[in-house]
């Protein structure tokens, strides 16, 4: 019966292992190679050694990004892009355009409600 106790306590330390560490690992590297794969010409993006650029060409697995005024040409490989900030951006932008929404289809409930009390 001992036995048995200490192989459900290891079962036990295993699974919240995996539930704690190593599936949002997995997760958050699922969505960075989903970041990766989906930039596009004309993307504002920064590269994990600290350069930000814009995409001018891809090619399979090698960007090509101009940076600064001087309009510098950078290939890098894939891999090495750490943030879309146009992306990041853009689902800022539309994070506002929701709560606004949000805000307007409450703000029409709350006028509904006040013209059907001001009815009765």
């Amino acid at each position: 019966m001992e036995g048995y106790s200490t192989i459900i306590l290891l079962v036990l330390m295993i699974g919240i292992f995996y539930f704690m560490l190593i599936r949002p690992e997995n997760k958050k590297k699922k969505e960075v190679e989903a970041m990766r794969n989906a930039v596009a010409v004309g993307d504002e993006i920064t590269t994990i050694g600290g350069i930000h650029g814009v995409i001018c060409h891809i090619k399979d697995d090698q960007i090509v990004i101009e940076t600064g005024a001087d309009r510098v040409r950078i290939e890098f490989q894939r891999w090495a892009i750490s943030t879309n900030d146009t992306a990041a951006a853009r689902s800022a932008e539309a994070e506002k355009e929701a709560k606004a929404l949000r805000e307007a289809e409450a703000r029409e409930k709350r006028l509904a409600k006040q013209k059907k009390k001001e009815d009765k």
